[in-house]
């Protein structure tokens, strides 16, 4: 069986200069990525692109990045699509409500490109064993 590899990943992040740092590590990685800039917007183009994996903020307007993840595991279309959280928001209590809420995989701002893709292959290695 050959190795499944990540064809699209959508990155939703509110703040420019993150979501220009995140889409630079990714991109120069060899991984293809969709910007959103809000999670409204987020849930549209996950529907409408059908990414591979997903990277979120939590704190953003309008929506966060927890209710995201429960739209996105609540809908037939993204229920299986995993969802990595990337946020400031460094406590355990964070990391358990995301993972409640439907997150996969949790890192912390600031974070390393290694970090980044590390969290994304595990995610492929996971989804591959299923």
């Amino acid at each position: 069986m050959g190795i499944t590899l990540v064809g699209k990943i959508l990155i939703v992040e509110d703040s420019p200069s993150e979501l220009e740092l995140m889409g630079y590590y990714l991109t120069d990685s060899g991984y293809k990525i969709i910007k959103a800039s809000d999670a409204k917007k987020a849930l549209e183009i996950a529907l409408a692109e059908k990414p591979d994996i997903i990277i979120t903020d939590i704190v953003m307007p309008e929506m966060s990045g927890f209710e995201l993840c429960r739209h996105l595991k609540r809908n037939p279309g993204t229920t299986k699509v995993p969802i990595i959280v990337c946020s400031s928001k460094n406590q355990p209590i964070d990391r358990l409500w995301a993972i409640k809420q439907g997150a996969d995989f949790y890192i912390t701002k600031p974070y390393t490109r290694e970090e980044l893709v590390n969290a994304i292959e595990s995610m492929t290695v996971e989804s591959m064993a299923v």
